[in-house]
């Protein structure tokens, strides 16, 4: 960090005084790393851990995959996996981005082959934050609306079709004419005021006033992604909102995100249990609780591949592995930050978060059927239609609708703003690492800028068509990209770099450890954890649907269009990869050979953390990724 000359108003020891008000404001006097910063606390970072993991789909997806995979007995495969699968990689995140301090791109310098590997994750998570921000400006929409007496979807409105009913619709009967019995349609016995002969009757659901809300009125939903439409105004502004107020909380860095986090991170649990307590006193919450996780569990669909695939599936997406987030955050910690018990308690949190979500959504729905006079199973859904339909549809039958509405699009408003925290910040961590005399000085105008720019990108998401693209990108770059970087990420870290070596790397953090302790770690980084990811991987691809989004099939130049997205994604791996062989020096084996070696600036960032393993690199500090044209080939595996 430059010195300044210390201001009069300092009471100075000396000549120079570095200060918290410099032009590196996002770095305080007691941090150890005066270059990048700390989290201030402990707590920050933990609690910005645990926004960044608990997400939207620990309240919308993984109640319902409990429900549709036995119920009680999914928690078994759902554990089994958190141990094979999730916590190992979320630990190998944790304690890469910690030990070397450095952001996703950068810190491939242990394995220079695979830089690739990093710019994925980066691109990956700039194609989410667009979307998911786009998800929070429905929560927005969805929250402000509440604000009446009456919430605008308890009953069909002005906007609503002939089709909006809460019960069974007469699409057709018989009726007595004086030409005797007909069978007429709905239309003509509309337009002729008769009555049906009882029992005649042919019905079809009604579409719930909530569902034709959200589709009519929320989103005006066009009639495909062919048809765009015009931007929906009230939702670029709720855009606009969403990414001011992410902006606002980010433009320190991890100095205001950290604190910030206290409020988002922990606000969902009290609405969460506010909920709960709310909905165990409704009749029939009971019924709901009892589909989610009580008398309904059927153990033989353990028997089923699918339920371990789901298992397995909603632990590594739930744990936001392989988003380049996890090193991300952790690159701000203090070298000697026990990340071991950081990864077990966010991980534990995450997952009990999920069980505990699945209460508070279960009773309400329980409590929907019962009023209804339908099967649970008839009620829930996930995904868009659990949050902006089903629930609000029950929310909207509770005296006092509109404070429930609040607190629960409130809750989801929170919920996706942690998660959209570390995304910004992944990005503005890449371009710390990769330009940190521009960072330094232009922190505020680049961060702000990168939310301008995300904004414009999405607002195509908030056209008539918006749901249609915010789905495309969910299906193609939230899915396939992330395996093959999470695949990569370990078979480089653990089979080429070496995993042993790797743990060498973290006991210079956490302190040596009994090779008791490794053993499990060993089995799962070298065999284990990438034989399934593999296997989840295979089975996506072979199970690939042509999207569609509400029965609407996606058109060919979309899916073409859904291609090209992860592509651009995956395509930087290879490229990478031919580049880094290019700038080396040699044969062309030599130079495959020094690429699959650590960067000669490879180690901790500090050289008081060096000890006698890293004391021939050189600082990072004078030397960054784009400045080092070659790579040390002189450093031979342990």
């Amino acid at each position: 960090m430059d010195k300044l000359k210390c201001p009069s108003f300092f009471k100075c020891r000396g000549k120079e005084k570095v200060t918290a008000s410099s032009e590196n404001f996002h770095v305080g006097e007691n941090d150890e790393n005066q270059d990048r910063g700390n989290w201030s606390k402990k707590s920050d970072y933990l609690l910005s851990m645990v926004g960044y993991a608990v997400g939207l789909g620990n309240v919308w997806r993984f109640p319902y995959l409990t429900y549709n995979n036995g119920g009680g007995a999914f928690l078994i495969p759902y554990a089994i996996m958190l141990a094979l699968a999730g916590l190992p990689l979320f630990f190998l995140e944790c304690s890469l981005g910690q030990f070397a301090s450095l952001g996703p791109v950068s810190v491939w310098r242990i394995l220079p082959l695979f830089q690739g590997v990093g710019i994925t994750m980066v691109l990956i998570s700039i194609f989410v934050t667009i979307y998911y921000n786009v998800i929070i400006a429905y929560s927005l929409y969805y929250m402000f609306a509440s604000f009446q007496s009456e919430l605008p979807w308890k009953n069909c409105s002005f906007w609503a079709d002939d089709n909006c009913s809460r019960s069974p619709i007469v699409t057709e009967c018989n009726v007595s004419t004086s030409m005797g019995e007909m069978h007429v349609n709905k239309s003509w016995l509309s337009a002729n005021n008769l009555t049906c002969i009882n029992g005649s009757e042919v019905y079809q659901p009604g579409q719930l006033p909530s569902e034709q809300y959200w589709n009519k009125v929320a989103l005006q939903r066009s009639s495909g992604m062919d048809e765009t439409g015009v931007i929906v105004w009230y939702l670029a502004l709720c855009l606009l909102l969403a990414w001011l107020i992410v902006g606002a909380a980010l433009f320190k860095g991890i100095k205001s995100s950290g604190k910030v986090v206290y409020f988002t991170a922990i606000f969902p649990y009290v609405v969460l249990l506010i909920l709960l307590i709310r909905g165990a006193t409704l009749e029939g919450a009971s019924k709901g609780i009892s589909y989610y996780i009580g008398a309904q569990s059927n153990f033989t669909k353990l028997r089923e591949a699918e339920v371990w695939k789901d298992a397995a599936t909603q632990i590594f997406y739930s744990l936001s592995v392989a988003w380049g987030g996890l090193v991300a955050l952790s690159s701000y910690n203090k070298f000697n930050n026990n990340c071991f018990s950081d990864a077990i308690v966010v991980c534990l949190t995450n997952c009990l978060t999920s069980v505990f979500a699945g209460f508070a959504i279960f009773s309400i729905l329980g409590h929907m059927a019962h009023i209804s006079g339908k099967e649970v199973s008839q009620v829930v859904k996930s995904g868009f239609d659990l949050a902006f339909i089903a629930y609000p549809e029950a929310l909207a039958q509770l005296p006092g609708g509109p404070f429930w509405s609040i607190l629960f699009f409130f809750m989801l408003l929170t919920l996706g703003l942690d998660s959209q925290f570390a995304s910004i910040e992944t990005i503005t961590t890449t371009i710390q690492d990769l330009f940190p005399k521009v960072m330094k000085k232009m922190r505020v105008p680049i961060t702000l800028g990168c939310c301008l720019v995300l904004f414009l990108l999405g607002l195509v998401c908030v056209t008539q068509a918006g749901i249609y693209w915010v789905n495309l990108i969910d299906h193609f770059c939230a899915g396939w990209g992330i395996l093959i970087a999470a695949i990569l990420e370990i078979i480089g870290i653990i089979w080429i770099y070496g995993g042993n070596r790797f743990i060498e790397d973290i006991e210079m953090m956490i302190g040596a450890k009994r090779w008791i302790f490794w053993l499990w770690w060993r089995a799962c980084w070298f065999v284990i954890t990438p034989l399934l990811l593999i296997a989840i991987l295979i089975w996506s691809l072979v199970q690939f649907h042509r999207p569609s989004y509400a029965k609407i099939p996606y058109p060919d130049w979309g899916v073409a269009l859904g291609w090209c997205m992860i592509i651009f994604c995956i395509i930087w791996i290879p490229i990478m990869a031919v580049v880094k062989i290019i700038q080396a020096e040699g044969n062309i084996f030599q130079r495959i050979v020094s690429c699959c070696r650590p960067a000669s600036n490879w180690g901790p960032y500090l050289e008081r953390h060096r000890g006698e393993r890293y004391k021939d690199m050189i600082d990072p500090k004078k030397e960054t990724d784009h400045e080092i044209p070659t790579v040390n080939s002189s450093r031979k595996p342990e």
